[in-house]
């Protein structure tokens, strides 16, 4: 009977299984270090998982590939093809720059050289009216040029396409024809959007990323068959949802943010599971740290992000911060004799120097094995650590030079990264207005849960949730996510100059494209869900407010006073009597999926026996404390105990400072409530 779902997250340092079973409804992970071939390393942790895949109803997975090569730059050979003048769009940008006071700091240059950027003859104006028809004798010579070139993909990017894309569509069939075996993508079906940078820069990341993302994704459902799946393999993208690889093949830019999407829709759902609507989730893994936040029970999104700062996706995603603090961060001294931690990382080879793996330099995970808050070993054993190298690596990298005893200069080195990550945090909450207070800090990864209760001190966040498994938290958030498209139109008009039976088509006809690829998808057609939304703003202004609809379009005034309550409730004001733009016309389609359920368990369970007892270093004890080791499967749903303790799993390390109230609740999360003094 095919009932199991599984769910693979591909990380940088470790891969990470969840199986869900049909039959009993029990959910378990395993966990293997990652390797040079991601597929290898899904295989992998596959098999260590002991999965049948036979009997596998579902196959979900978060994938990096994508987002891997945005920042390796390793494309396949790419092309431009652009309206003759605007062949520089993507390298003019928006003149801006990440570092805004190093004169030296240049932006990285755009995926596609100049040398591969072609202009052709075409022109077509704001309101769609054809200015210049396309030179078909000159598209030709373009595309025979581009022959020659060895060409895998192109982006089609005509300025005003968003308006009228014949001349796109025209030049697709053009290369088409003259280039049989090249990928092609159009500005006008990746982005029918109007500002041409933006654009430009999705679809040129589309075209780079379509034959690596259709390669990978073709490769890992050929090998999933050979091994006996006969079910759906779904890929988790940037925006929360879920979607089939030949959608994925199309819209490769869609996951680019694929496996960092995946943290935080676990750590909504795990916060809502509990009572909260408001969470921030902390995702600390091996190389770095992912920190989204939920507001109302809505994780915020974005609609413009980016791998690489100058080139922006246009696609909506869910908004995460993303911070170079992992178990493997490198402690480094820079010019002036400072400590800082990171962004560099020993990642997955050689790792950390505990690892025994050739890393000699300071790691975080190094300093919490010199505090005593990691033991010998990791993955059950399966990972042996060695502190005789952690010591020598905290005294060579930091002790001697900064003159300190080997527990303070491990202290300071987790200070370091707790400081990059708490700052981190501010800027998506504070920086936007939320109060930490107001929030549960739900960390996970397997590094989190050994910083969260400092940093929730820090923040004045009153509660920490550790999961039930957070190293495989991530590849949980796969198995909770549906099917989901994410439409839209160009209107660009005032609520005086447009009609509501215009914008009513103009969603019927959104509302046809979504259930036409839900049905090319495989969802049943009662179980879409289909959300509008529609992007205003005051005449005059930049940014633009979604503003959600229920049902049809009646009255544009009833929009107004819809946006103005919500640019109130952003922006702290309200403009009565101004003139409102509506910009675009956006759709939200929604296929439901089964998801995995987490079992409650009753409460009442008697307190375990420690494992062991350990010295740990604590910043405001005198020294070390002895503090038990308990095991993670051991504690029931209902215990309660007090810190100083360690909790320790096959995927991650709980630590529970002095001062801190820690108990297990139904779902057999760690709650732990944080002493404002608790560190």
């Amino acid at each position: 009977m095919k009932d199991d779902i599984v769910a693979v997250d591909v990380g940088g340092t470790f891969t990470d299984v969840c199986v869900l079973e049909g039959d009993t409804g029990a959910l378990r992970v395993a966990k293997t270090p990652s390797t040079g071939d991601p597929i290898e390393g899904v295989m992998s942790a596959v098999e260590e998982a002991g999965v049948d895949l036979s009997r596998v109803a579902l196959f979900s997975h978060a994938t990096t590939v994508a987002t891997n090569a945005l920042i390796t730059r390793r494309f396949p050979a790419a092309a431009m093809v652009t309206t003759k003048g605007f062949r520089d769009v993507i390298e003019i940008r928006r003149g801006t720059k990440d570092e805004l006071w190093d004169a030296y700091y240049d932006v990285a240059p755009p995926p596609i050289r100049r040398r591969d950027r072609f202009e052709v003859t075409e022109r077509i104006d704001y309101a769609g009216d054809v200015i210049e028809e396309l030179d078909e004798e000159e598209a030709r010579r373009v595309a025979r040029l581009l022959a020659r070139h060895e060409v895998a993909t192109v982006a089609v990017c005509f300025i005003n396409s968003y308006a009228n894309p014949a001349h796109e569509l025209r030049m697709r069939e053009i290369l088409e024809e003259e280039l049989p075996d090249v990928r092609v993508s159009t500005s006008s079906e990746v982005l029918p959007e109007i500002f041409e940078h933006e654009r430009f820069s999705t679809t040129v990341a589309n075209a780079v990323l379509q034959p690596l993302v259709g390669r990978y994704v073709r490769a890992l459902a050929g090998e999933l068959e050979q091994h006996g799946y006969r079910g759906d393999l779904v890929i988790l993208h940037s925006g929360g949802g879920v979607m089939t690889p030949e959608t994925a093949d199309r819209f490769a830019v869609r996951l680019a943010a694929s496996g960092i999407a995946a943290g935080a829709i676990a750590s909504r759902h795990i916060a809502g599971l509990c009572g909260f609507e408001n969470a921030i989730g902390l995702d600390m893994g091996g190389t770095s740290t992912d920190i989204s936040l939920v507001y109302g029970g809505e994780a915020r999104t974005t609609n413009e992000w980016f791998v690489q700062y100058g080139y922006p996706i246009r696609f909506p995603s869910i908004e995460v911060l993303t911070i170079g603090a992992g178990g493997g961060s490198l402690a480094w001294l820079d010019d002036a004799g400072s400590l800082r931690n990171g962004p560099q990382s020993a990642g997955a080879d050689p790792g950390p120097a505990c690892y025994a793996k050739g890393g000699t330099e300071p790691t975080n995970t190094d300093a919490n094995v010199v505090l005593g808050r990691l033991g010998t070993e990791l993955i059950d054993g399966a990972m042996k650590l060695d502190p005789a190298r952690a010591h020598d690596a905290i005294r060579t990298g930091v002790a001697d030079p900064l003159g300190l005893e080997m527990t303070d200069a491990a202290e300071a080195v987790i200070a370091v990264a707790n400081a990059n990550m708490a700052d981190a945090i501010r800027l998506i909450s504070v920086r936007r207005g939320y109060d930490p207070r107001e929030f549960v800090l739900v960390c996970f990864g397997g590094a989190g849960p050994l910083h969260g209760a400092a940093l929730a001190a820090e923040l004045s966040i009153p509660t920490v949730l550790v999961p039930p498994n957070p190293g495989a938290t991530s590849a949980l958030g796969c198995l909770l996510v549906d099917v989901r498209h994410d439409l839209f139109t160009m209107l660009l008009g005032t609520v005086d100059e447009l009609d509501p039976d215009e914008l009513e088509r103009e969603f019927a006809q959104l509302e046809d494209e979504a259930r036409e690829r839900m049905r090319a998808e495989g969802v049943a057609e009662d179980a879409v869900e289909l959300l509008r939304t529609i992007d205003m703003r005051y005449v005059g202004q930049w940014r633009s407010i979604a503003v959600p609809l229920d049902g049809r379009v009646e009255s544009l005034d009833a929009l107004v006073a819809l946006f103005e309550d919500e640019h109130e409730r952003e922006h702290s004001y309200r403009r009565p009597g101004s003139p409102v733009e509506i910009y675009r016309a956006n759709l939200r389609a929604t296929g439901v999926t089964r998801k995995a359920e987490l079992a409650r368990h009753e409460l009442g369970g008697s307190m375990p026996e420690p494992v062991q007892r350990r010295r740990v270093h604590f910043p405001d004890a005198e020294g070390s404390v002895e503090a038990p080791i308990y095991r993670r499967d051991t504690l029931p749903a209902g215990v309660s105990f007090d810190g100083p303790a360690v909790v320790e799993q096959l995927d991650s390390t709980t630590l529970v400072p002095p001062g801190v109230r820690a108990e297990v609740d139904e779902y057999l999360n760690i709650r732990m409530t944080i002493d404002r003094e608790a560190s």
